[in-house]
């Protein structure tokens, strides 16, 4: 039996196979999990990336469009969730980050407000307004569970995603501050670089994925996210009840050296 048997997640962020979490829903429906999946802004995509998992084309799990910046369509989702079948909700994934090219790329001292703010809104601000639109969903409690990026430091041409980041982990803290009253744990997992579509748009993101295997002291493989995907699923599992506003590190050890970031 798997440690997330019986349990129905939600899952953000897939986009193909490549995607972080496409990993994470493959990994929790091997281990018991009913998976639903929100897709931006390619729902069809999506659809045809859903039947590439355990659950198979048969049998795919359900995928409801979700703009997480659009009021309307969170507001939305919980009854969405409802007629697919999920009355409720035992976890959460939030796989969502953007920002314009703007805001990336060693362009941090001239990006404008309005770049700064896209990016602080998908992918900082979204970790709550996703979590509170599901909430109604999550009466016996349950895991939020959201990939970061180790925001102690300032990585080369990661910019404003760097400063989103850093509130994502902040937002989480308070999450888990406020919910923890009602059952409900909040984890982020701080993965070293894989090579996914959105990492493959940040310009300049090569030099990072270049140097990690090289000094990680467990090594980096930027094309397995399986280490990341079963840490999401362990924190999504009732293995982890008493541990909320943690950041989970699953990058080879980088986190851990006084120089990671040169």
């Amino acid at each position: 039996m798997g440690i997330l048997e019986g349990k129905r997640i939600l899952v953000t962020g897939v986009l193909t196979d490549k995607s972080i979490g496409f990993h994470i829903a493959r990994v929790a429906q091997e281990q018991g999990a009913e998976v639903a999946l929100t897709a931006y802004p390619r729902p069809t995509l999506t659809q045809r990336t859903a039947k590439r998992l355990p659950s198979g084309p048969d049998a795919p799990p359900p995928v409801l469009e979700l703009d997480v910046t659009s009021a309307e369509q969170l507001d939305g989702l919980a009854d969405g969730l409802r007629g697919h079948g999920f009355e409720h909700l035992d976890g959460i994934v939030h796989a969502i980050a953007f920002a314009p090219q703007n805001a990336l790329g060693g362009n941090f001292l001239d990006t404008p407000w309005e770049d700064v703010a896209t990016a602080v809104h998908a992918s900082t601000y979204s970790l709550k307004s996703l979590t509170m639109a599901c909430l109604p969903l999550m009466k016996d409690g349950g895991s939020v569970v959201g990939l970061d990026f180790d925001a102690t430091k300032a990585w080369p041409v990661y910019d404003w995603m760097g400063v989103a980041k850093a509130g994502l982990e902040s937002c989480s803290r308070y999450l888990a501050k406020y919910l923890g009253p009602q059952g409900i744990r909040v984890n982020l997992v701080a993965a070293g670089p894989l090579a996914t579509m959105a990492a493959k748009s940040i310009p300049g993101f090569e030099g990072m994925t270049d140097m990690w295997p090289k000094n990680a002291p467990l090594g980096w493989d930027v094309k397995d996210s399986e280490p990341t995907a079963r840490a999401c699923v362990a924190l999504l599992s009732d293995w982890f009840p008493a541990t909320t506003g943690e950041i989970v590190h699953v990058d080879g050890g980088i986190h851990a050296l006084a120089a990671a970031s040169q």
